[in-house]
């Protein structure tokens, strides 16, 4: 069976025997069949993701200005918008991963 070269470097990295090569190369045939290319892998994820974190409601909150510029503080030193950072924490807390 002849196998790619970048698919060698990396069964060598992984120090792979011909039977595990033999696998992995099926399986990765498998993939490029079931999905022709990366762009159309990259469109469906995209889709995906869209229509499952659709951000389709607003919300309005009081907070204190000693609590907002905390916020945006935090934010900034996380390189992210504030809003983000605070439907973040929302997220993990209502998914479970953020307790109290």
């Amino acid at each position: 069976m002849e196998y790619s070269k970048s698919f060698m470097e990396n069964a060598k990295q992984q120090n792979l025997d011909e039977d595990e090569m033999q696998e992995l190369w099926a399986y990765e045939q498998a993939i490029k069949k079931a999905y022709k290319t990366n762009a159309e892998i990259r469109a469906l994820t995209a889709e995906a993701s869209e229509k499952f974190f659709a951000k389709d409601s607003r919300v309005n909150i009081r907070l204190s200005s000693q609590e907002l510029n905390a916020i945006k503080y935090r934010a900034m030193r996380e390189g992210i918008p504030y809003q983000t950072l605070i439907s973040s924490v929302l997220h993990k807390y209502i998914t479970g991963q953020l307790h109290a």
